[in-house]
């Protein structure tokens, strides 16, 4: 099943930036953890009990005269005791006064009077003992106390608490990874794909009348070279297609002429009468749809766009060798202009088409009564203007499409209007229109 036509697509940058950020943040995670896991093999099977007894003998230790060491028995203490049966332990002052509790190992006992010695030692791996001790120095009320246990090296679990234990070590190096990797992983991906940006700008410039435009594949990734030459090959297809159809629309135009022109002759030649004049006003209009139809294939092409164009002196003209044609149709027929003269870079010819199919439009669809105004205003716009039955506000934008027709049955090829967006698209000009019942105008803005 197919998407839902118009869901919005995910940034390809977005997602490679916080992709790639997961990844190199999860490899992170899991070098800590995995050196976490080898730190657990080779430190004592105590370490996860260390804090736990360290802190609950040092908190015991009571601050008595005498040059005894003695530990009361604080909730802590017991809870200790009472959460591992198997617990023994040695505390010890630097000066040699000691308490001990539990079943301690002969080869153990025998180190009684040595711990004071060490401040920090595991005892593991020998074959007198299979049992692990370890001893390490805290601070107390009396000083430091050196503590040798054991008993406690099935209890909790060595990699979580090395894991707790360095959290200064991994929040420090994610401290300073997570924000480069955040800022620094966006801009490589953006650099990476800053060449296709600029050729998707280059092809939403692609004019479908200015053929040989072409996608560059200069600096693009090899992933992407594909896609790009698929495109490419596409247009030359369509192209070739397109030209294809224009030569044979301009042939077929130009190959009219000819019978268009013995026709008007034979029809010359016959009794002035009425079927003399209807066949005039036929031939006529045949003759005009093939020049119409001529015109939409040159238009559809490139053309020079670079002269100086008077907008006054042109729509006048225009006027002024329509006016004939306008006046015998039954219209009265005008221009006005806001300025004397105003010039543009343009195509004289094509305006003139442009404004002289939107006066014969007039004159074919209003039906031979009311004015058709011309007019030039100071910013550019010229517009032509009719007193018709007006347009269907749901045909109005389909109407500058190539051969549509308001009504199927109306005269004319549907060609005018397309040809008026289209010269107008190739001054990178507007055109829009304004219909209801008491009339249309259609305007150029230049």
């Amino acid at each position: 099943m197919m998407g839902t036509a118009g869901t919005a697509a995910s940034s390809l940058w977005w997602r490679l930036s916080w992709q790639l950020g997961l990844v190199i943040v999860g490899v992170i995670g899991a070098v800590i953890f995995g050196l976490c896991v080898w730190a657990a093999t080779i430190m004592s099977p105590n370490i996860a009990m260390e804090e736990t007894v360290e802190a609950a003998i040092a908190g015991a230790v009571t601050d008595e005269d005498g040059g005894r060491l003695e530990l009361q028995e604080t909730p802590e203490l017991i809870a200790l005791k009472d959460q591992n049966r198997a617990l023994w332990y040695i505390a010890a002052t630097t000066n040699g006064a000691s308490t001990s509790y539990g079943t301690i190992p002969v080869v153990y006992a025998e180190l009684a009077h040595l711990v004071p010695l060490f401040q920090d030692a595991d005892i593991r791996g020998s074959d007198v003992s299979s049992e692990v001790a370890t001893i390490d120095a805290v601070e107390t009320v009396v000083g430091e106390v050196r503590i040798l246990f054991g008993g406690v090296a099935d209890q909790g679990s060595p990699v979580l608490a090395l894991f707790a234990r360095a959290y200064p070590i991994y929040a420090s190096l994610l401290a300073v990874a997570l924000p480069a990797i955040f800022f620094a992983v966006p801009r490589i991906v953006s650099r990476a794909l800053v060449r296709v940006s600029e050729v998707a700008e280059r092809a939403a410039q692609i004019e479908p009348r200015r053929h040989g435009a072409r996608l560059p594949t200069d600096g693009l990734p090899k992933e992407v070279v594909p896609l790009v030459v698929a495109f490419n090959e596409v247009l030359d297809r369509l192209e070739g297609e397109a030209k294809k159809r224009q030569r044979f629309l301009i042939d077929a135009a130009h190959e009219l002429r000819t019978p268009i022109a013995i026709m008007q002759t034979r029809i010359d030649g016959m009794p002035d009468g009425p079927e003399r004049r209807r066949l005039l006003c036929d031939v006529a209009r045949l003759a005009d749809s093939a020049e119409q139809l001529l015109d939409f294939e040159r238009h559809n092409q490139a053309e020079e766009l670079n002269g100086t164009v008077d907008l006054v002196d042109m729509a006048r003209t225009v006027v002024a060798d329509i006016a004939p044609v306008a006046i015998a149709a039954g219209y009265q027929i005008s221009f006005c202009s806001e300025v004397g003269g105003l010039e543009r870079k343009g195509n004289a010819v094509a305006l003139a088409r442009a404004v002289s199919n939107l006066i014969r439009n007039a004159i074919d669809h209003c039906e031979g009564r009311g004015e058709i105004v011309v007019s030039v205003s100071g910013d550019g716009a010229i517009a032509v203007s009719d007193q018709g039955p007006g347009i269907p506000a749901e045909h109005q934008e389909l109407v500058f499409a190539p051969f549509y027709r308001v009504a199927p049955k109306s005269q004319g090829t549907g060609l005018g209007l397309s040809l008026v967006k289209q010269i107008s698209d190739n001054h990178h000009a507007r055109v829009f229109m304004k219909s209801d019942q008491q009339g249309t105008t259609v305007t150029i803005k230049l």
